[in-house]
């Protein structure tokens, strides 16, 4: 009997409350140390910018528009993977802030049910694009209303 347990999805905290928001475009800012997604609230005026690699901002560039790559990145290998075992993308949702740092998760329904994975922003972001569901992009209220401009 092996002790290897298959990765658990973390329980979701069903007392936060969410707002839903809109990736409106990647930008590449000269002045900025690093491309950046940008986010505005779905019913309000409230924006918020998230930092990103240049690798991930090409990727999430790419997804935006539907183009895949030269060559599978990540996500869209996790996607494949995905639609093969039957799960779907739920949810993406920006649940904390911290020290400059966005940490996100990634809300899936599978075969074993809803599963809910810790991860970076910009993986949930470009695996929802990928998966072409409807799943919204989330945030917690009390993280917009800290980084919001």
């Amino acid at each position: 009997m092996s002790d290897v347990r298959e990765p658990e999805g973390v329980p979701l905290d069903v007392t936060t409350t969410f707002c839903v928001v809109v990736l409106e475009g990647v930008t590449y800012d000269l002045l900025r140390p690093s491309p950046t997604l940008q986010f505005r609230e779905a019913e309000g005026e409230r924006h918020f910018v998230i930092p990103v690699s240049v690798a991930d901002a090409s990727s999430i560039a790419l997804a935006m528009t539907g183009a895949p790559g030269a060559r599978p990145s990540s996500a869209e290998l996790l996607t494949l993977v995905m639609a093969e075992l039957g799960a779907d993308v739920i949810a993406v949702r920006f649940v904390r802030y911290d020290a400059g740092v966005f940490f996100a998760e990634l809300d899936l329904m599978t075969s074993k049910g809803r599963r809910v994975f810790d991860c970076r922003p910009s993986d949930a972001v470009s695996i929802a694009l990928r998966n072409h569901s409807s799943a919204p992009f989330l945030i917690d209220e009390d993280v917009l209303a800290q980084v919001s401009r």
